[in-house]
């Protein structure tokens, strides 16, 4: 059986793609082959790694890249946005490209507070991503 290739992309491929990246590979990866990239990518946050191995979810083998380097290169079934800036910055017309979604998440990367808060909103979106995640999964059986 061929797997359909889902990318998720965001600002900058440092947390939300990269989570809904593993949880994809996690839950589905028998019929799913998943990638994540970022429109303005920065280095994967350190919080998102330990969050992810909190839970036994081992993201060490993945990094941070930038949506051209798939663009036209690889068909992918589906599209999937998870901040609403990279929904605003993703071309329109996206070569190879079966279908767009949109699931919008608080960049925990953004939030300010003490470490510990800091930890707990990637905590927090974390679960949210991994929910979604989950129930689309779910859906497309």
């Amino acid at each position: 059986m061929n797997k359909i290739n889902v990318l998720f992309l965001c600002v900058s491929n440092s947390a939300r793609s990269q989570m809904a990246e593993a949880f994809l590979r996690t839950y589905a990866a028998e019929k799913y082959e998943a990638f994540s990239a970022g429109v303005n990518p920065k280095e994967v946050h350190h919080l998102t790694t330990k969050v992810m191995d909190e839970i036994g979810v081992d993201i060490s083998g993945q990094r941070s890249k930038a949506f051209r380097e798939y663009m036209g290169r690889i068909h992918f079934g589906y599209l999937i946005t998870v901040c609403s800036e990279a929904e605003e910055a993703c071309p329109r017309t996206f070569p190879g490209v079966g279908r767009r979604l949109h699931w919008d998440f608080e960049d925990p990367a953004a939030y300010a507070g003490t470490e510990e808060e800091k930890l707990n909103k990637f905590r927090e979106i974390r679960d949210l991503i991994r929910v979604r995640v989950k129930e689309w999964v779910d859906s497309q059986t």
